[in-house]
């Protein structure tokens, strides 16, 4: 009876667990731990980690050892005398080699450290993606669920004006073209629930293609939130930030580095090398007749000067300008990019805030016209129609109203990913913008 209650409990804790609505933040975090995207991000991070110990690997010693067993066959021509000496050598080898002077070896270790700091950029890079695309489908999602609420209670409004026309049509007081009408705008709003059903599923497994959770419900807006305008307010500001702090841009500023140590790497092909050698070595001659064992150690240094290569080196060097300039011009494009999303998230910005205050005007028009054309109605001065008309403007304007506050929202976030500032502390600041309860 005991484990009953307690099985019965627990599952009653966990069915309270699923039915909570998801946060913004709930997603973000859900999403770090499923997405795809970010996990291939975070693997070719923790690889470019590597690329440090293997460009400082080319400074330090390295140290070797060989064996050889020979089985040598001697022919001796002496006064006449020829005769044959077979026998078995052995020769292990230790060899110690130290790097003093190596360019090609230096400039890898240059470019190992650029290349994780790259690998660093590219992952909050792909973290700031990460937070953009939850954002969106997460507002997508809420768009989608206001679509459907707004046209529940249009087909409720209708439904009272396609009763209200029967009772009228009864009595004698309205025409059966009132009730045609209300009927229409019916069947359409039915047309448009199941369309707006459709595409709220979809809109939730887009959701669920990011976090790998379906919720069953998302936090909303809280109604009547202000939105306020970025800071700093001044567009070329943010432009400016974006020139220099966006992470495509500071990525592609790293790349081009790298391409001038790769021509300064394929350079030193044509400079010496300079190692500092320690090597010890035993022969053992395993005859039938006088057995021997040398050993022998050496201390020195190894110097190589490359004569040619056959045009490779020369070739390569070429090969390294081109993509250099290839980098440069890439850097550019970033840069461009950039700016050109942080001037049209700013006017975004700017544009749905604008949007925002019209259309909470046009709200309170819009419900003032219906309230009028309803009372218009009663007393027979307005037509059915002309209430049916004010009610479709009134819950349009309200869908396009949310609809501008979740675009003005993720355009905030642009702006400050174009800027190369965006963090998880912006999505906190959205997430208090929910309706928590």
């Amino acid at each position: 009876m005991q484990r009953t209650q307690l099985a019965s409990l627990i599952a009653g804790i966990c069915l309270a667990i699923d039915a909570q609505a998801m946060t913004l933040l709930d997603a973000f975090n859900a999403a770090q731990a499923y997405d795809s995207q970010l996990a291939s991000a975070r693997g070719a991070r923790d690889a470019a980690y590597e690329k440090s110990t293997q460009g400082f690997a080319g400074l330090l010693p390295t140290v070797s050892a060989t064996a050889n067993i020979n089985r040598i066959s001697t022919h001796l021509t002496t006064t006449g005398i020829d005769r044959t000496i077979d026998y078995t050598q052995e020769v292990y080898q230790l060899q110690l080699r130290q790097p003093i002077y190596n360019r090609n070896n230096f400039e890898l270790y240059e470019q190992s450290k650029l290349q994780v700091n790259a690998g660093e950029i590219q992952f909050e890079q792909a973290r700031n993606d990460l937070a953009l695309r939850v954002a969106q489908a997460y507002f997508d999602v809420l768009a989608a669920q206001d679509v459907i609420s707004f046209l529940a209670a249009q087909k409720t409004a209708i439904t009272e004006q396609l009763e209200s026309a029967k009772r009228n049509f009864e009595v004698g007081t309205a025409t059966i073209t009132d009730t045609h009408e209300a009927q229409a705008r019916f069947d359409l709003a039915l047309a448009q629930e199941i369309a707006a059903n459709n595409d709220l599923e979809v809109k939730r497994n887009a959701l669920a293609v990011i976090t790998g959770q379906v919720p069953p419900e998302l936090r909303s807006l809280r109604s009547g939130v202000k939105l306020t305008s970025p800071e700093p307010s001044s567009m070329d500001k943010w432009v400016q930030s974006a020139e220099a702090g966006n992470f495509s841009v500071i990525v592609q500023g790293l790349l081009v580095d790298i391409a001038k140590l790769e021509i300064s790497r394929n350079r030193a092909g044509h400079f010496p090398t300079l190692d500092g050698v320690a090597t010890q070595s035993q022969r053992k001659d395993l005859t039938f007749t006088s057995p021997t064992t040398n050993t022998t150690s050496a201390v020195g240094l190894q110097l190589t000067i490359p004569l040619f290569a056959g045009f490779s080196t020369t070739s390569k060097i070429r090969e390294a300008i081109s993509l250099e300039n290839q980098a440069r011009a890439n850097l550019d494009t970033a840069k461009r990019a950039a700016m050109q999303n942080a001037r049209a998230a700013y006017l975004g910005v700017q544009s749905g805030l604008s949007q925002i205050r019209a259309l909470e005007a046009a709200e309170v028009s819009s419900n003032s016209a219906l309230e009028s054309n309803k009372l218009g109605y009663d007393v027979g001065v307005r037509i059915n129609i002309d209430v049916l008309n004010a009610q479709q403007q009134l819950y349009s304007t309200r869908r396009d109203l949310a609809k501008a506050r979740y675009d003005t929202l993720i355009n905030g976030l642009r702006l400050k990913a174009a800027a190369g500032t965006l963090g998880e502390v912006d999505l906190a600041e959205l997430n208090a913008l929910l309706d928590i309860r």
